[in-house]
């Protein structure tokens, strides 16, 4: 599955209303941390089709950083049914965000 920027005006319908576990990658395009964990959100998504696996751009829609209290990127969330149920800042290797999904 490929990846879905994600904005305010799809926000309710892709991550909160999704009938799948949403992994959500809050970046923005400067951050050197978020540029490497770019790669590994995409082979997640790739490589795990039960999760939706969403991008926000913080710098882009500062009302959904807000939302979710971003202080550092990257940050990175994982939600189901409408709720938080883990996240992390800053980069993190493949092993570790797989290790979230599963624990989750």
């Amino acid at each position: 599955m490929s990846v879905i920027t994600v904005n305010s005006s799809n926000f309710k319908e892709e991550v909160i209303n999704s009938s799948k576990p949403v992994l959500v990658d809050l970046w923005a395009a400067w951050c050197g941390p978020c540029r490497m964990m770019s790669p590994v959100v995409d082979d997640v998504a790739s490589e795990h089709p039960e999760i939706k696996v969403c991008k926000i751009n913080v710098d882009e829609e500062p009302e959904l950083a807000n939302a979710f209290q971003v202080t550092s990127i990257p940050t990175v969330v994982l939600i189901k049914d409408g709720t938080v149920v883990s996240s992390f800042v800053g980069y993190k290797p493949k092993a570790h965000v797989e290790k979230m999904l599963n624990d989750n």
